[in-house]
């Protein structure tokens, strides 16, 4: 699924690793008036379908602010909703959501929800669909409430609306046993992690500047914590704070002259977490169809370790008992979870000690626990060395939020990025320009303009905005972004491109081959998710002979009929330049599957063996009763990405069908939540995805068959050039016009 954009996750999905584990509570309890906005797109929630989420100043029933959900029937999905997650860190008996809500015409249904969670799994849900809230009511309060699992990792809440009409809400609560959940007692450390208060203020660790030799001691001290972390039997069952064990080293390590010295510091520091039995019976090397292999080799490098050192991790490894306390494996979906990380929300900056704690955490995820590490294209060794002095050294919360967003784009995984601090991200600023952009050859075009832009047109190359030519500001700011390939990293940035200070702003623009200025304003503005389809009803006849089913606004129980009214076309235009709004591999592909067909294969992360991925065959997709019998033209470009590629591999298996646009986004595969100190956390793509024949998707993406690309002239006259050319082929008339071409892609 597409988690590179949040805002566009359905909030009623399951979706292992998705949990927010650094969500504050107080900070959440502060913001459900919604008194925390300070515009109409609604901050600090997540939505789905976000074009139809603002906050409201108008229609409040106290304070300044409210939340509407406003539907019609054009809007997209069954469903809009906001959602707000918490993880289970505190004790009680009974969980409960208050609000007030106020409609208008809600032609569906609309309310509260409340959700727990464990492992990715649904463990209860109540959404007040019983209590049938639609038509026109004023503003009244209305509460829901769940028994607190005592399985239950995670709590999602929030408001929906379904069908059309409006939705406010306002003056949410979320109470725990009848008090207001910032005052809900701490859950106790997990079983078998001890209690330690010596570093709740700070790891005391100060630094201004680091030489070489610390430098390198530091690089060595972040591969054997991490190596320990996951190897170790002691460490490995959750017998030690290893967060806190590791302030307690650094200030000798940092201390030590050369790297014998500091050798030395971490042999001892080793010993002293006792022996390590002998394995009986011991833990197999990892076998199979594997993809990865642990990348352990450099444990044995005595010339860097020395002999005693390289000799007990050397021990350690090969007595290792498999077992992992701060990793397991999200139920049914296989990628890892990161259990007791804490996220220290409370932290105060500057700290280098838990600044380094972020980078040690988080690399070691990515040597262990991330299928992609390979194809990332790093030297993960001098990523290590040359983030230690930018993240110890980092000045205040944004220097180091800042620092994060660079390491974190070294992942080359569009599911990554550190989405709880997005503000700060170059480019900053409130506000934006009301149009879609896109980059066609390098070039910032404007592909639509919002409702009520006058300015600027479809067409339209942006040269400079507020006299900041674009090139060097993409160029500046594109090492900020974690994308997977070019394509996607271009789609972000054109998204927040003319982020900056809200009001009038003068944009050079080229207009039918000439330069020329115009003067428009940034707004306080919710940018649709970016989707290229036709406008319009999600299935259409193009002509008698050409069918067209765009799938973000698909919806599971209308396929059926869309095919009804297909069965007589030459072929169907499946248009995957969105994100599915249903999951749509196998109930799609029923329909043109002549015989069992696989379509995609997974590596699997093993917990006995940090770092090994073994392949694991993916489903099948069986016919169904009814075949289409026409060609298939699947549409995709750099908006398709994780559940939309995960679909067009699953179509393109299918007979008859080919895959026409560009190249996708390349992130797929079930996402794995990383909490990191200071209440912030990010992502990985948990599981490998691969074709059945184990060529890669991740950075690839999903290469088309035919090559078309949108231009300039098309889009400023209003076509759909991707659409034109899958109908000439489907009417047998040519495979391609202006600018299209083969690619070789199977």
């Amino acid at each position: 699924m597409r988690i590179g954009r949040l805002a566009t996750l359905l909030i009623l999905s399951c979706v292992p690793g998705l949990a927010q584990s650094s969500s504050n509570r107080a900070t959440i309890q502060q913001s459900l008036g919604f008194e925390d906005q300070s515009g109409p797109s609604l901050a600090g929630w997540y939505s789905s379908q976000p074009d139809t989420v603002f906050a409201d100043d108008k229609a409040v029933h106290s304070g300044h602010w409210s939340v509407r959900l406003q539907r019609d029937a054009k809007s997209k999905g069954s469903v809009s909703a906001i959602r707000r997650t918490l993880p289970v860190d505190f004790k009680g008996q009974r969980i409960e959501l208050r609000g007030y809500l106020k409609l208008e015409n809600v032609s569906d249904s609309a309310g509260l929800w409340l959700r727990e969670n464990a492992d990715g799994q649904m463990l209860s849900l109540e959404n007040m669909q019983s209590q049938q809230v639609k038509g026109t009511r004023d503003w009244a309060e209305y509460r829901i409430a769940l028994p607190i699992d005592a399985a239950a990792q995670e709590i999602y809440f929030g408001v929906l609306s379904s069908g059309t009409g409006t939705l406010w809400a306002d003056d949410l609560q979320l109470l725990v046993d009848g008090k207001p959940i910032a005052e809900a007692p701490a859950a106790p450390i997990p079983a078998g992690l001890p209690v330690d208060h010596e570093f709740d203020s700070g790891s005391g660790v100060v630094l201004t500047d680091l030489s070489s030799i610390q430098v390198s001691n530091l690089v060595t001290l972040g591969r054997v914590w991490g190596f320990l972390k996951y190897h170790h039997p002691a460490i490995a069952a959750g017998q030690r704070n290893w967060d806190d064990d590791l302030f307690r080293v650094l200030p000798k390590v940092l201390a030590a002259r050369d790297r014998e010295q500091a050798n030395d510091v971490l042999l001892k520091w080793i010993d002293a977490l006792g022996g390590v039995p002998a394995c009986n019976p011991c833990v197999p090397g990892p076998a199979g169809d594997l993809d990865l292999k642990p990348e352990v080799a450099w444990i044995r490098d005595r010339g860097v370790l020395g002999a005693p050192l390289s000799q007990r991790l050397e021990s350690i490894y090969a007595n290792r008992t498999g077992k992992q306390f701060f990793v397991s494996l999200a139920a049914g979906a296989g990628n890892a979870r990161f259990d007791h990380e804490p996220s220290y929300p409370t932290l105060k900056f500057p700290d280098s000690g838990y600044q380094l704690l972020a980078l040690f955490r988080w690399w070691n995820i990515m040597q262990y626990w991330a299928p992609d590490r390979a194809v990332a294209g790093q030297d993960w060794n001098a990523v290590l060395a040359e983030f230690i002095p930018r993240m110890a050294l980092a000045k205040d919360k944004d220097a180091y939020q800042l620092a994060l967003f660079e390491l974190i784009a070294k992942a080359n995984d569009t599911h990554a990025n550190l989405w709880s601090s997005l503000a700060v991200r170059p480019p900053t600023g409130e506000c934006g320009l009301p149009v879609m952009l896109r980059f066609l050859d390098g070039k910032a075009v404007v592909y639509r303009p919002g409702s009520g832009e006058e300015a600027l047109k479809s067409g339209d190359i942006v040269n400079a905005i507020g006299g900041v030519t674009v090139s060097p500001l993409v160029e500046k700011d594109a090492r900020y972004f974690a994308d997977s390939n070019e394509a996607a990293r271009q789609r972000d940035l054109a998204e927040y491109l003319s982020r900056g200070a809200c009001g009038p702003v003068s944009i050079e623009i080229i207009r039918g081959g000439k330069t020329q200025q115009v003067s428009t304003a940034r707004v306080h503005y919710n940018p649709p998710f970016a989707t290229h389809d036709l406008p319009g009803e999600t299935f259409q006849l193009l002509s008698p002979d050409v069918a067209y089913v765009k799938l973000s606004s698909v919806k599971a129980d209308n396929v059926s009929s869309y095919f009804e009214r297909a069965k007589n076309t030459k072929g169907l235009i499946v248009d995957i330049r969105n994100y599915p709004s249903a999951f749509m591999p196998f109930v799609m592909g029923a329909y043109l599957a002549s015989k069992a067909t696989a379509f995609v294969s997974f590596t699997f992360p093993d917990l006995m063996n940090p770092g090994a991925f073994r392949f694991g065959s993916g489903p099948l997709i069986p016919p169904g009763l009814n075949h289409y019998k026409g060609k298939v033209v699947i549409l995709v470009d750099e908006t398709t990405q994780s559940q939309a590629e995960y679909t067009a591999m699953a179509l393109r298996a299918m007979p008859n069908a080919v895959v026409m646009g560009s190249t996708t986004a390349g992130a797929d595969g079930n996402v794995s939540t990383i909490p990191l100190p200071g209440g912030l956390s990010t992502m990985i793509s948990g599981l490998g995805v691969f074709y059945p024949d184990h060529r890669p998707t991740q950075r690839v993406g999903i290469v088309p068959d035919v090559l078309v690309r949108p231009t300039v002239k098309g889009i400023a006259a209003g076509r759909d050039e991707l659409v034109e050319a899958a109908v000439r082929l489907l009417e047998g008339s040519g495979e391609g016009g202006e600018g299209a071409n083969r690619a070789a892609a199977r």
